[in-house]
């Protein structure tokens, strides 16, 4: 009698168990996924999306992989990992930068950037003022240098490169508004430096 009950148990965990894993998959969708690492700006190609089966979240928007074709020669707004599922706000227009966007690139050496940035990274990047502009004066009896309020440009990380301009300094590429790109051109030699910011740019 004791192995009749128990035989009875198992079968009713196995239906329970069953019971679930269909529910669990029927709430799943086919959406893209990154099926090897993309470029900031890189078109997007066939070889570079695979369709996956993902929970269906009402909170996260997903690409369909009914989507594909539409997807495809469409650029990369940011670096993308392999297995990185396509949300909307990272498949940008085939042109790249997008508009009202510039790409440059700054070379820093350490202390000026934060360590660890990598591609992707939203950053703040605080432009010192040429000299002599937008100096407040010191004090009359005070022998310390006047003092100027650094810029704050906020930009995007597209690529790190640590072997940088071989005299030290790292090479950091940027996305930023095409507004702010007078001000990160003028900036003085050394007068540069990024602080890495939350996701949401904040």
């Amino acid at each position: 009698m004791p192995f009749v009950a128990l035989g009875g148990l198992l079968v009713i965990v196995c239906v329970l168990a069953y019971a679930y894993g269909a529910v669990a998959l029927g709430n799943r969708v086919q959406v893209l996924a990154v099926a090897r690492a993309v470029a900031a700006g890189q078109a997007f190609t066939a070889a570079d999306l695979r369709p996956v089966s993902a929970a269906q979240d009402a909170s996260v928007q997903l690409v369909p992989a009914t989507q594909a074709a539409q997807v495809i020669g469409r650029s990369a707004v940011v670096p993308l990992l392999p297995g990185t599922l396509l949300t909307p706000a990272v498949v940008g227009d085939a042109a790249f930068p997008p508009a009202g966007k510039v790409t440059a690139s700054v070379a820093v050496k350490p202390g000026q950037y934060p360590q660890g940035l990598a591609s992707g990274a939203r950053v703040s990047v605080y432009v010192a003022a040429p000299a002599g502009v937008g100096a407040q004066p010191a004090p009359a009896a005070s022998s310390a240098p006047s003092l100027s309020t650094p810029t704050r440009l906020p930009a995007v990380v597209l690529a790190v490169d640590l072997a940088g301009d071989g005299q030290g300094a790292t090479v950091i590429t940027l996305l930023l508004d095409a507004s702010d790109a007078g001000r990160l051109a003028g900036a003085p030699a050394g007068g540069v430096v990024l602080m890495q910011t939350a996701p949401d740019g904040s």
